[in-house]
């Protein structure tokens, strides 16, 4: 795929972001990722309802006035997003798969990390650990749909490949410890996965409960199947079928987790969670 043909499928995923999220704006989005600190910025006259914590008292002792300190946020906020993929990130609702659902959650933080100045590092959990660099907006877009079609998790079209071969995968041990660097340098940490890869899960509950561990679970309509066998439509051969499928249950998984159904409005869905 060459760039020509990569920005008309991140013109496309754009017009799709815009399309399926009525609360795509920053304005509605008061992010949960916290920046460095405060930092000063200036003096201002005390005034009722001001924080009494922050009055100056030495200045305020050599003043007619009492003055209070303000201060900024520290923005520069490094968003570390981990997708995990897995055989079951292909299954879906209508034409839409997990997978395909966290790549546009992925797009939609680019974007959105460009209005706050912050940036994105996605790392890819697939037949090895693929670290992309901090981006934003559509220069972050580019490069990830660009890794995306080089693996091969996206055909030319920017679709996904749904004969994606899962044989070879990154170990276990070495995806839990990956989040737990990150977490622990105090990075905001957005994990997108299913969890049906996931066994340790004693590690991974703690993980979930560190205040800078932002847990997504993507399910769609067959892991919360009520009947087992699940029946689906499916293309067999250029023939479309009902066959038997089982969902996937994952119960270990207990914590402060936000589960995203890809049958209902999943960006919608998310961008709530981070309000």
């Amino acid at each position: 795929m060459n760039l020509v043909e990569i920005e008309k499928v991140v013109a496309s995923i754009r017009s799709n972001l815009f399309r399926n999220s009525n609360s795509f704006s920053i304005g509605m989005l008061k992010s949960h990722f916290k920046g460095a600190g405060l930092q000063f910025k200036e003096h201002q006259v005390y005034a009722p309802g001001d924080d009494v914590r922050f009055i100056d008292w030495k200045l305020s002792a050599k003043s007619d006035n009492t003055f209070v300190k303000t201060f900024e946020e520290e923005r520069n906020v490094e968003i570390i997003v981990v997708l995990d993929l897995s055989q079951s990130m292909l299954t879906g609702y209508r034409g839409v798969s997990k997978l395909q659902s966290c790549i546009e959650i992925a797009c939609l933080l680019y974007l959105l990390a460009e209005q706050t100045k912050d940036k994105v590092k996605v790392i890819i959990l697939f037949d090895k650990v693929t670290i992309l660099p901090s981006q934003s907006g559509q220069g972050g877009i580019v490069l990830f749909i660009s890794m995306l079609e080089k693996m091969g998790v996206l055909n030319e079209k920017g679709k996904v490949n749904l004969l994606l071969d899962f044989e070879q995968k990154v170990e276990e041990k070495k995806r839990l410890s990956i989040l737990k660097s990150f977490i622990a340098r105090g990075k905001e940490v957005v994990y997108l996965s299913d969890f049906t890869e996931i066994d340790d899960h004693e590690t991974l509950n703690k993980l979930i409960y560190r205040p800078n561990m932002h847990c997504f679970k993507i399910v769609s309509p067959l892991d919360e199947a009520k009947k087992y066998p699940f029946s689906i439509l499916s293309k067999i051969k250029g023939k479309k079928r009902l066959v038997n499928a089982f969902a996937v249950e994952n119960e270990g998984v207990k914590g402060r987790f936000k589960k995203i159904n890809v049958a209902n409005r999943y960006l919608d869905e998310f961008v709530k969670e981070m309000l």
